[in-house]
């Protein structure tokens, strides 16, 4: 089986399970890990992934692979993970789950922009850029990163 017939064949077995649990598959990726293979499955929604869902997926997942020769004979390792933090925002579903978080990006004029993502739907985004906000069609953007923030702690007394 190709790589391409065996991801396709991934994809079958999971989505079904993923979309019961209210998850989206973002990506599968089968990598070498040794004498085994490491079968990451990277799942996100909404309304985020918690660590008890991705439990239950895992299990669910590894029952439907189980029962299948999606994998072949040889011995594989199941990940199942949400996306990082440093994930590019490439699609639209991706900058809608970014709302509320500072965000940077290279615009289609060469230049960027960094702002906190108000909205978005399936034709743009609306970022708020120094308390205004710009709307922006995803042809005029380049994949948006996630800006990490740092936050003080509240009550922290600086004189102590």
């Amino acid at each position: 089986m190709g790589a391409q017939a065996r991801h396709d064949r991934l994809a079958e077995l999971v989505e079904p399970v993923l979309a019961e649990a209210g998850l989206e598959l973002e990506a599968i990726e089968v990598t070498p890990a040794g004498k085994r293979r490491l079968l990451r499955v990277v799942v996100d929604s909404d309304d985020g992934v918690d660590l008890d869902s991705v439990g239950e997926v895992s299990q669910e997942i590894s029952a439907a692979l189980d029962g299948s020769d999606a994998m072949g004979k040889a011995p594989y390792v199941l990940e199942v993970t949400s996306p990082g933090v440093d994930r590019p925002l490439t699609l639209p579903r991706h900058w809608r789950r970014a709302r509320g978080r500072l965000v940077r990006a290279a615009t289609a004029d060469g230049g960027e922009v960094e702002g906190r993502v108000a909205d978005a739907d399936e034709s743009g985004v609306t970022l708020e850029v120094d308390g205004q906000n710009r709307s922006y069609g995803y042809s005029d953007l380049g994949r948006g990163k996630v800006q990490v923030e740092f936050r003080r702690g509240t009550g922290v007394d600086a004189a102590d």
